[in-house]
């Protein structure tokens, strides 16, 4: 059952009501959304839900129609984000959890650990009590296993996740390990799925060998009927007539599990082949299907692997898995960030001290914009975060030390650079110290039921009307207003409620604000990404870095730009930016701006730097920075 609360209801009074329904014996779940409060009542409901309507503060009663409760999308209409230290499973950013099938050895495993992360892997992977099919075979290290994976997380910072068999490995599992997982073979031991809701920490729940879907999502409601609902659901195969692969992977499970559960999904394509040419084509597969995450067997000789060799990836392989769904990420509105500890490090680094306000990141426009989007993605949505109502502001509160970091649009595929932004690169003592790509998928927002006949003005920021304008052209009639951002304009669309109007903004906006999209992807090329830069006043990560963005100018003379890209050419560095800018004060003069894919501080490219510093009237840095791609450390 669904309690709606009326709005204004106070905490007192919700208090009130959740006592009463607990004294009827029902678990109640209280869930804060943003327009409205909602409670969750889950056991047996034996009086008519007209009942529930007349306590006091409830404004509306919703049976559910599932049996599992508190694990569907009517108790919890937003997806779950589960925190397994600085990662989120289930946010913007892919989770990849890589490892050994099982914890053989300290030095092995520590090879492994390090070979993983260095290719972007977030949460280590390793069974110390491994379930076999056979009693002859190696069953796991035990306790020694999760010791040595205590070191992996001492060393490599990675959380370390492993499978408990029974319930009296619970206090073993307390002491050592981050995610708990519950394999395929015990997805139905209840009894342990009720130790490991009770034990508290994040879960990695297996679908069974034969399981549904339904059966699977009941299992997970064990967990959350004890009070745990970190749960993280896994997809690995389901045993089938198939015989050229070890099981068959259900991909459709993916848009399945996101309709009917809030909890996050991630896909295990190692055991679902068993073979390890198939693990990387499912792997893709499965983050094009929408996944949270994967999980994925990695080793560093898996012919001499005690468990699993032949569905195990060499690292070069996981690392060229790693370079395809950074790729691919973007397309399904995701993002593979190779520095995601580093950066949750280093933000932790760079915390105020106790008593003052927390250093926070910025970025320009209203929650739900694009740049709202890009903050995420970069910076997960654990880091304390602020919108500025200019791109000017965002450079002011960086300068100023009241933010740590911005992040700001500096070029679309389709419309070109955001030139006010290069200008304020100029003006500003800041640096460029990372960036984020973004796929821009453009929507008609508008109110529920709207007709697209009746529609006379439409709001948006300048640049989407132009990234629209096939589909705009298509309607000659329509009046077109500017808006600073696309999220103020579904939010004029909403407080004008003017059925004659609409907004085109992504559909984090249209959630925000509880509008439609009326269209999807209306933008005049699929292929339409923004990239952002991050600034900040002072070094963001130590390295390395793969790519320099510098703002020069040359003398009035024949040949003097072709001087300088020689210097470039000649040392083999590939030049991906070069766009010029009229100088400020002086007409017919021009800046400059150039993106290389090479780090110009570093030492080895001291010479290249004075050279262009003798053959410039004017240079400067403007970063060097990750340029996103696994490259070796």
């Amino acid at each position: 059952m669904i309690l709606v609360l009326k709005q204004g209801i106070s905490p007192a009074e919700t208090d009130r009501l959740k006592e009463e329904l607990r004294s009827e014996g029902h678990l109640v779940k209280e869930i804060k959304g943003v327009e409205e409060t909602i409670l969750g009542v889950v056991g047996t409901i034996r009086k008519d839900p007209r009942h529930f309507e007349t306590l006091p503060g409830v404004a509306k009663a919703v049976p559910i129609s599932k049996p599992y409760k508190l694990v569907s999308r009517e108790l919890h209409p937003a997806p779950s984000i589960i925190r397994v230290g600085d990662v989120a499973i289930g946010g913007d950013r892919l989770v990849v959890i890589a490892g050994p099938c099982a914890v053989e050895s300290r030095g092995r495993s520590l090879e492994i650990a390090r070979a993983v992360k260095s290719c972007g892997a977030v949460l280590f992977r390793g069974g110390a009590f491994k379930p076999r099919t056979s009693p002859y075979s190696f069953q796991g290290l035990g306790e020694e296993g999760l010791k040595i994976l205590a070191e992996v997380r001492e060393e490599t910072g990675m959380g370390v996740v492993t499978e408990m068999t029974s319930t009296s490995q619970a206090d073993l599992m307390m002491k050592y390990v981050d995610v708990v997982q519950v394999g395929a073979r015990n997805m139905q031991n209840f009894e342990l799925l009720k130790c490991v809701g009770r034990i508290g920490k994040p879960v990695l729940l297996k679908r069974g060998l034969a399981a549904t879907i339904e059966e699977w999502l009941m299992s997970a409601e064990y967990i959350l009927s004890e009070g745990n609902d970190q749960v993280i659901l896994c997809e690995r195969g389901i045993r089938t007539f198939e015989r050229y692969t070890r099981n068959t992977l259900d991909l459709t499970a993916v848009p399945v599990i996101h309709a009917l559960t809030h909890l996050p999904i991630i896909i295990d394509p190692s055991h679902a082949t068993g073979i390890r040419e198939k693990v990387s084509p499912m792997a893709r597969a499965a983050i094009a299907a929408g996944a949270d995450g994967l999980t994925i067997e990695v080793h560093t000789e898996p012919d001499k692997a005690l468990s699993d060799g032949p569905q195990s990836l060499y690292p070069e392989q996981f690392k060229q898995l790693m370079r395809d769904l950074y790729v691919i990420a973007p397309v399904v509105g995701k993002q593979l960030d190779f520095s995601y500890l580093e950066k949750a490090k280093k933000l932790k680094a760079t915390s105020a001290p106790p008593g003052k306000r927390p250093r926070k990141v910025v970025y320009p426009g209203e929650p739900g914009s694009f740049s709202h989007k890009a903050c995420m993605h970069f910076f997960g949505a654990e880091t304390p975060h602020e919108n500025r109502s200019s791109f000017r502001a965002v450079f002011e509160a960086v300068r100023e030390g009241e933010a740590a970091l911005g992040i700001i649009p500096v070029e679309n595929s389709s419309t070109g650079s955001v030139h006010d932004n290069y200008d304020l690169l100029l003006e500003y003592d800041v640096r460029i110290v990372g960036e984020v790509t973004l796929r821009i998928e453009h929507n008609l927002i508008g109110r529920p039921g709207t007709p697209l006949a009746d529609l006379r003005r439409i709001y948006s920021h300048p640049q989407v009307f132009q990234q629209c304008r096939e589909f705009l052209e298509q309607h000659p009639d329509w009046d077109l207003v500017a808006c600073q951002d696309t999220a103020t304009a579904v939010g004029r669309v909403k407080a004008n409620q003017d059925p004659e109007e609409a907004a085109i903004a992504g559909r984090e906006a249209a959630a925000l604000f509880g509008m439609t999209v009326l269209n999807q992807g209306i933008e005049s090329n699929p292929r339409n990404f923004t990239r952002f830069v991050v600034i900040s006043a002072d070094e963001f990560l130590a390295g390395p870095n793969h790519k320099s963005s510098l703002i020069y100018s040359v003398s009035d003379q024949p040949g003097s730009l072709y001087e300088t890209l020689k210097l470039f050419a000649e040392r083999r560095i590939n030049l991906v930016k070069l766009e010029s800018r009229p100088l400020h004060g002086k007409p017919w003069e021009y800046l400059f701006y150039a993106d290389l894919e090479a780090d110009i501080q570093a030492p080895e490219h001291r010479e290249l730097l004075e050279e262009l510093r003798k053959r410039s009237e004017f240079l400067k840095v403007l970063g060097s920075y990750p340029k996103g791609l696994v490259t070796e450390n």
